[in-house]
């Protein structure tokens, strides 16, 4: 007999020791990635609105928050940084002494095991608030490339384990692996965010980094939201270029990019969790219209459950902490 009543697939629900037993997508903190946002100073935690539990850190702080990640399993974290001046091309970008390079010097010491990437972007820097140089009125592309090399090697200087451009022009990828190889740093990876839409998604980032553009949008060099095939593209071309793992950013409305991505490329796939999917469910918790201890996993089970291998997430201290308490 086949079929119900002899298939009876609540079997194997019944139990949390049953559930545990056939899982087929299982979550745990080595696949969380923690960005954290730094800033120069001493003993510094600025609250960001936008986003409740997280805050500008200087470098000090951003090392204590590393160690307790690291004691819940997280085993890397991602840095923005909140320049002290902002010009033209973003130069402080490229400052063996900025907020990133001091945090990522701070971190490798204190915490060696962990790992360190760093975002390789010029929003934050320039006063005009787009990720490179604006020539005629719209970001120049080549012009650009030169720049996010510099970046990435005052990266490596500093100690970075992996940098991670996500200004989405195109070549740069190729252009940083020459930079970095130069500089003798070929054992520095990238992570390229190659599938990143200009998406309404990214707003309380954009508190948080200060980073806005001043004028337009971003639009014509992040991707279109509607654009699938092309995200199929932009995740060859990196991995053409060099790039040793990929990312889609954001994450809750592209799983359909995730998961072709995962059946396309045998690479290390990440998802970006984004800072809106983050705050529209704290806000639901807040005004307890969800449990976000649940619906936080889930999400993070879905992102993984569509193909990703490790996921960028706000969630990342929490979700770690929930993680090792176990289900209920």
């Amino acid at each position: 007999m086949t079929g119900f009543p002899a298939t009876r697939l609540r079997r194997m629900r019944r139990s949390l020791a049953s559930r545990a037993l056939v899982r087929e997508t299982r979550l745990s903190p080595e696949q969380l990635v923690a960005p954290l946002f730094v800033r120069k100073g001493r003993g510094l935690r600025e609250p960001i609105g936008s986003l409740p539990g997280v805050s500008r850190l200087s470098p000090d702080e951003a090392v204590a928050s590393a160690q307790e990640l690291r004691s819940l399993g997280v085993p890397a974290v991602l840095l923005f940084g909140l320049p002290e001046r902002k010009d033209e091309t973003g130069s402080e970008a490229w400052d063996d002494d900025a907020a990133v390079q001091s945090a990522v010097r701070a971190l490798k010491q204190a915490v060696p095991e962990l790992l360190v990437a760093t975002d390789v972007c010029l929003d934050e820097y320039t006063s005009h608030g787009h990720c490179g140089v604006i020539r005629d009125g719209e970001v120049d592309n080549d012009a650009t490339l030169p720049l996010l090399a510099r970046v990435a090697q005052s990266h490596a200087r500093a100690g970075a384990d992996v940098v991670a451009p996500s200004d989405m022009m195109d070549g740069r990828v190729g252009a940083i692996r020459a930079g970095l190889d130069d500089a003798a740093f070929a054992h520095v990876a990238i992570l390229a965010y190659a599938a990143k839409t200009a998406s309404a998604f990214y707003g309380p980032f954009r508190e948080a980094a200060d980073s806005a553009p001043k004028f337009g949008d971003r639009r014509g060099y992040q991707m279109d939201p509607a654009n699938r095939r092309e995200a199929m593209r932009e995740i060859a071309l990196d991995l053409d270029e060099g790039a040793d793992a990929v990312m889609v950013k954001p994450a809750l409305a592209y799983l359909d990019v995730i998961r072709e991505a995962r059946e396309r490329f045998d690479a290390p796939i990440a998802a970006y969790n984004v800072s809106g999917e983050y705050a529209m469910v704290k806000a639901a918790a807040a005004n307890g219209w969800v449990d976000e201890r649940r619906i936080a996993l889930e999400i993070l089970t879905g992102i993984v459950r569509a193909g990703a291998d490790f996921i960028l997430t706000y969630h990342a201290r929490d979700a770690a902490t929930w993680l090792r308490q176990g289900d209920t």
